[in-house]
Parts: C-alpha cells; sequence; structure tokens
C-alpha cells in the first residue's frame, strides 16, 4: 500500500514533465524560437544597414509582426487597418477590439487599436495598448514611436527625447528619427535658457 501512494505521487510530476517535454516540442513553439532568431538577425542587420536596406528591413520586421497565424484573425487587423486607411477610427477601434480580445498575444491588435485611440484622441488608452506592445515585443518601433509622439504632445518632451534615442538605437540610419531628436534637443535647450 505504501509502495502504491510513492508510485501514485511520483506519477504527477513524470506526466507533467512528459507533457512539457512534448509542449517544447510542438511546431507552434519551435516557430516562435525560429521567430525569435529571425528578428534577432533583421535587428542585428538593421544596425549595419545602409538607408535602402534599413527601410527594406523595417518593412520585413512590420510584415512579420502582421502575422498572427490565423486567417480570421488577420482578416481583422486588415479590416481595422483599412477602416484607419478610410479615416473611421471609430470603426477600426471595433476591429481591433474584437482581435485583442480573440488574439490576446497578438501585438498588431494592440498596436491597431493604439492608433484608433490616438486618431480618437484618447491618449491614456492609447499609451496602455502601446506599453502591451512592448511587453510583447521591446524592439517595436512602431510602438515605441508612437509613445514618443503621444509623450511629445501631453507636454513631456524630455520623455519623448528619451523615447526618441532608444529608437535610433534600433534604426540608427533612419533620417526621421534623427530630425525628431534634434528638434526636441533645440526645443529643450531653448527652454533651460
Amino acid at each position: 500500500m505504501n509502495t502504491m501512494r510513492i508510485n501514485k505521487h511520483l506519477h504527477k510530476p513524470i506526466v507533467a514533465a512528459l507533457l512539457l517535454g512534448v509542449w517544447f516540442s510542438t511546431p507552434a513553439f519551435a516557430q516562435s524560437l525560429v521567430k525569435s532568431e529571425q528578428f534577432d538577425l533583421l535587428f542585428e542587420q538593421l544596425l549595419e544597414a545602409e538607408l535602402d536596406e534599413a527601410e527594406r528591413i523595417q518593412r520585413q520586421i512590420i510584415t512579420e509582426w502582421g502575422k498572427s497565424g490565423s486567417a480570421a484573425m488577420d482578416l481583422l487587423l486588415r479590416r481595422g487597418q483599412d477602416a484607419m486607411e478610410a479615416g473611421t477610427p471609430d470603426v477600426a477601434l471595433q476591429h481591433f477590439t474584437a482581435l485583442v480580445d480573440h488574439a490576446p498575444n497578438f501585438a498588431a491588435g494592440y498596436n491597431g487599436r493604439a492608433s484608433a485611440y490616438y486618431q480618437l484622441g484618447l491618449y491614456g488608452p492609447a499609451i496602455d495598448d502601446l506599453r502591451q506592445v512592448l511587453v510583447f515585443e521591446q524592439r517595436h518601433f512602431g510602438a515605441m514611436k508612437g509613445v514618443a509622439v503621444v509623450l511629445e504632445e501631453i507636454g513631456r518632451q524630455e520623455d519623448a527625447l528619451e523615447v526618441w534615442r532608444n529608437i535610433h538605437a534600433l534604426l540608427p540610419i533612419d533620417p526621421d528619427v534623427a530630425v525628431m531628436i534634434n528638434r526636441l534637443e533645440i526645443r529643450l535647450e531653448g527652454e533651460t535658457l
């Protein structure tokens, strides 16, 4: 009887270990590791790339960020993006919210919804969603740019400048980022005089 109890006790950790082993060997987990390595390589290439190549790499990264792995979720993302392009952020907000509800681990949904919130003048929810994007991908330069823009608009120029400098560390050749940093540095120097 005692032996049976010990075996049952040992049985649970063994089953748990087997299930974890199966999970880690699944194609989804392997795909996530490959995708992470792919992003690491692309971000390394950005540091050395000339302007045209850097723009191509950025587009490639953005394309990869927009892939959910689900046709239905990709459709919601596309509908939200189309609504934003049509100038109807209220409609886009509905699509992006549905996307976030159905795919809560898909950063592009939060990023799109942040854009819709921003267009509607809802800066608090926009910042919250941008923060969530950065939880999923701390190098998400699009979300970082959104944070910098909102920070500047609410009068936090020093914080915005810090974010722009962090973006510059990722995208050192991007002339628009350099312009934003220069403009804010000049503005802040003028305020301290």
